[in-house]
């Protein structure tokens, strides 16, 4: 777990979860957030492996989109291009490369935040 960073909690509380009373609303919070800004496609590598992607440690993926707000209320999930198909894995697993600021900062703030052990 990393250490708390008192500038990324304030960011996170004041623009990304403001007014998010509820498990639904923070979830909602954090998607419109990342819709915002993140640029699409963007390049990333996989840092952590996790039980519900395929993706292994050091592969790297190009992430096309969101995965559908449905799909993203117990954790935010992002599509892939993946073996012919398109697939939705979690973005905590990965680290952006070779995007823009915007992107990577964002990316990089919700890692954090799931590092944090927080949970809509």
């Amino acid at each position: 777990m990393p250490k708390p960073n008192r500038a990324l909690e304030t960011l996170i509380s004041e623009e990304v979860v403001v007014d998010a009373n509820n498990s639904e609303e923070r979830a909602t919070s954090w998607y419109y957030y990342l819709e915002d800004k993140l640029a699409f496609p963007f390049k990333a590598k996989c840092t952590i492996a996790r039980a519900v992607s395929p993706l292994k440690i050091g592969e790297e993926v190009e992430v096309l989109d969101l995965a559908p707000m449905d799909d993203c209320m117990s954790a935010i999930l992002v599509l892939i291009g993946f073996a012919g198909r398109t697939l939705g894995v979690p973005l905590a697993q990965l680290e952006a490369k070779g995007a823009d600021a915007a992107t990577r900062e964002a990316v990089a703030l919700w890692r954090y935040w799931v590092a944090m052990g927080h949970e809509f």
